[in-house]
């Protein structure tokens, strides 16, 4: 059992700082001893710390809840599902863009990130204190450190739009109720955090320290939020130094991706660290919720039967293109073979089509109920690849990498083609810029479906707006941003609401 994994799960419970992050791991440590006045003294001090800032990644302020309702049901690749009628009426409320700012998931993805903030600008502050830390172990603590505080940011902005922006710890009320900052000044942090972290943080780990933040995470990161502003050359720049730097390299088969023995695995540059069998009913647990919440409901081939939520939409499974494998990754359809023998029916509750969302599937572990051990994939190398093919556009070659050729390394794989060979699925050449652009964003809603991003894209590419399947649904211009969460309306009398909400 890896430290990493032990102290994430230790000592910080006292300073409110705890939870538990890191991959199979998990050995409770008394708690009721740690006080403000005899923490952050030593290098240990530090790691538990920095272990507690990345716990709120597997709660259900993010991965576990709040990201799935919001990324993929407020998106057009699926819908609620459930049971229907009053089931699920959160996720409903995102489906339908009929969202109150009482909303749980609005509210539990703001509370997270919050408390992830709170937790890395502790860091920031004590740990440059400490005596006698190994300068490198101190040094990839920081950086460590405002990876995560930018990483809850960018969710924070992207969701709101203007948010207040802490960079310290308050002392006072007035220090934490504070007006909302403007976006662009949060992205100024974002940036110079990633920037920063960059400089202070590995290019891999062993041993116990696999699954911790890397110098390519804080890359592939600072390459997605300048894509996200706009900045294309920055985008191109940081995504071309993750392609070329050699540490990260496809799985041949898109499948391989989606297994518990490919966790922080080849591709990966970042992900969220699951362990399953603590038998409990949450959200905020070690384990990720998804093989329970997405597995087709009823059918009795994950723990407690399935609870068929985030159901594909139609359209979105009619649009892979014949020989797209990732599609039978993906998605349950009617006739799939489920692992005791027996086949996905053509229609199921809340799924009238016999759809069902498969990519995060891993059936019955053992006795263990309710939870999975297999990580989100946060970041990994493919969206690198289409974030260079979208911010170069389409440019030919191969040496230097082209944006075409970036793009085709993902679609040959998603064909099961050698990937450095040209194919008949390649974008061709000449292809103007704008088709080329619309060709990425296709592609990105194919390969990173159901891994949390589809609302985040659909916004910063305008199709939130102009998707006829999501106009049906009564999307409105206010859509573009969420709600604040009413309970922190009541509290800070200095925050305003978003319009229309």
């Amino acid at each position: 059992m890896s430290i990493f994994h032990k102290y994430a799960w230790g000592a910080l419970l006292g300073l409110g700082l705890l939870s538990g992050c890191g991959e199979k791991f998990l050995d409770e440590a008394p708690n009721d001893q740690v006080t403000d006045a005899n923490f952050y003294k030593s290098e240990q001090d530090a790691i538990l710390a920095v272990n507690a800032v990345y716990s709120e990644l597997g709660k259900g302020g993010q991965y576990n809840y709040a990201l799935w309702g919001i990324g993929d049901i407020g998106s057009d690749i699926s819908y609620t599902g459930g049971g229907g009628g009053g089931d699920g009426i959160e996720q409903q409320q995102l489906d339908n863009f009929n969202i109150p700012s009482t909303n749980p998931i609005i509210n539990r993805l703001w509370g997270g990130c919050y408390i992830g903030i709170g937790r890395a600008n502790i860091v920031l502050q004590k740990v440059p204190g400490i005596a006698g830390m190994n300068p490198a172990i101190k040094n990839r603590c920081l950086g460590e450190a405002e990876f995560l505080r930018a990483k809850y940011y960018f969710d924070l902005v992207r969701a709101y739009g203007d948010v207040p922006l802490l960079t310290v710890p308050p002392l006072t009320p007035a220090e934490v109720n504070i007006p909302r900052t403007p976006a662009a000044q949060v992205y100024t942090q974002i940036v110079s955090d990633l920037t920063d972290a960059i400089t202070k943080l590995p290019t891999t780990y062993s041993g116990d320290d696999i699954g911790r933040v890397t110098k390519g995470a804080a890359q592939g990161l600072l390459a997605k939020v300048y894509l996200t502003q706009g900045n294309l050359p920055a985008a191109a720049q940081q995504a071309k130094a993750v392609i070329d730097s050699g540490v990260y390299s496809l799985f041949p088969n898109y499948g391989d991706i989606f297994k518990i023995a490919n966790d922080n695995g080849r591709e990966s540059l970042f992900e969220v660290q699951y362990v399953s069998g603590r038998n409990e009913y949450t959200f905020d647990g070690l384990g990720f919720v998804g093989n329970e919440f997405f597995g087709p409901r009823g059918q009795s081939i994950v723990p407690q039967g399935g609870y068929g939520f985030n159901i594909p939409e139609n359209d979105f499974v009619a649009g892979y293109e014949t020989g797209d494998l990732r599609r039978d990754v993906t998605i349950w359809k009617p006739g799939d073979v489920y692992p005791d023998g027996r086949t996905q029916p053509a229609s199921l509750p809340g799924s009238p089509s016999g759809y069902g969302c498969k990519k995060w599937f891993i059936g019955k572990v053992d006795t263990r109920v309710w939870d999975s051990g297999l990580n989100i994939k946060v970041m990994r190398l493919a969206e690198v690849y289409l974030i260079y093919a979208e911010a170069t556009g389409p440019t030919t070659g191969t040496s230097p990498l082209g944006g075409l050729e970036a793009l085709n390394i993902v679609r040959r794989r998603a064909f099961g083609l050698p990937l450095n060979a040209p194919s008949a699925r390649d974008v061709a050449a000449g292809i103007s810029a704008q088709a080329f652009k619309t060709a990425v964003w296709r592609e990105r809603k194919y390969e990173l479906a159901f891994e949390n991003d589809r609302w985040f894209d659909m916004k910063r590419t305008g199709e939130l707006l102009t998707s006829p399947q999501l106009l049906a649904k009564g999307v409105k211009p206010t859509n573009v941003v969420l709600p604040l969460p009413q309970s922190e309306l009541d509290i800070n009398p200095n925050l305003k609401q978003n319009p229309g909400y």
